[in-house]
């Protein structure tokens, strides 16, 4: 794997991040939608941090990180890391709490929209995200009345997927593999231990059940991608990417729900989609950012 983040050509490893990313956004989305069946009975934090907590325990068994030898500097990278996965997480599931999962996953979009709009060296590459952002406002069909409490917590877990999708490429290159990743998770599972440690004795075995599986899915898989996508591509292609997050909000709530898909929610798909491919096709144009490759355990 080590080969295909840190060399070869842009445009490759960007093809590669996009599908690590379209995986990642189902799975996020899917498990959303799974973990939000406990929010009336547990809570969203406590949920937030029970699963996270699953997620840390089978990473650091998997991965095995060492703990010792790391500098302030990547110590830093890896708790800022941490405390965005935990507010992100928690914002956004007290986001889908009060609205809709596309309004709030739309909402969720708008951190990597900002990073990927930062980050652009022309306008040319700005126009993309642009686009992106279009297509998940047509997605979401915007117009009915919201909650202003999910409205806040929607932009806070922007905020924090913005410093997510950062962090994620500064963590990436400090360490090796996943070790950074796995030590972050853990670092938010700590954290949220103030939400699920009350809560973990009203759960019963098919809460846990949920947990477990949104966890491992959810977070677990989902950030494992989202790490490796921005190794091979940067976070400015995979800030863009995100945008497929409410396109697969969308597909579930057809697919799973029998919600019909209007002519303005499929223009908004295919803005999405023109969008992302269109940030994969250039990135050839990305130089290569050397990677560490010595210690890689997945």
């Amino acid at each position: 794997m080590n080969d295909l983040t840190g060399a070869g050509p842009a445009r490759t490893r960007a093809f590669l991040g996009a599908g690590l990313v379209l995986v990642s956004c189902l799975s996020v989305q899917a498990s959303a939608a799974l973990a939000s069946t406990l929010f009336d009975r547990l809570g969203a934090p406590a949920v937030a941090g029970l699963r996270q907590l699953c997620a840390a325990l089978v990473l650091m068994v998997l991965v095995r990180p060492r703990v010792r030898g790391h500098t302030r500097q990547e110590w830093a990278g890896m708790v800022v890391y941490g405390a965005a996965m935990a507010v992100m997480n928690v914002a956004y599931y007290g986001a889908v709490g009060h609205l809709p999962l596309g309004v709030a996953a739309t909402l969720l979009f708008l951190g990597p929209f900002v990073v990927a709009v930062a980050s652009a060296r022309t306008w040319r590459e700005a126009l993309l995200p642009a686009v992106g952002l279009v297509g998940v406002v047509l997605v979401t069909e915007p117009g009915g009345t919201v909650a202003w409490a999910g409205i806040a917590f929607g932009l806070l877990s922007a905020l924090a997927l913005a410093c997510y999708t950062v962090f994620a490429q500064r963590v990436g290159r400090a360490s090796s593999g996943l070790e950074g990743l796995a030590v972050s998770v853990g670092i938010s599972a700590m954290l949220l231990l103030p939400f699920s440690l009350p809560a973990a004795p009203s759960a019963n075995g098919s809460d846990w059940s949920l947990v477990a599986v949104s966890g491992i899915v959810g977070v677990a898989l989902a950030f494992t991608l989202d790490f490796r996508a921005v190794k091979m591509a940067g976070a400015r292609v995979v800030a863009t990417l995100f945008s497929l997050d409410p396109l697969m909000g969308a597909l579930i709530g057809a697919l799973a729900l029998a919600e019909s898909l209007s002519a303005p929610v499929l223009v908004g798909m295919g803005l999405i989609v023109s969008a992302g491919a269109a940030a994969t096709w250039r990135a050839e144009r990305l130089p290569v950012s050397p990677m560490p490759s010595s210690t890689d355990r997945s």
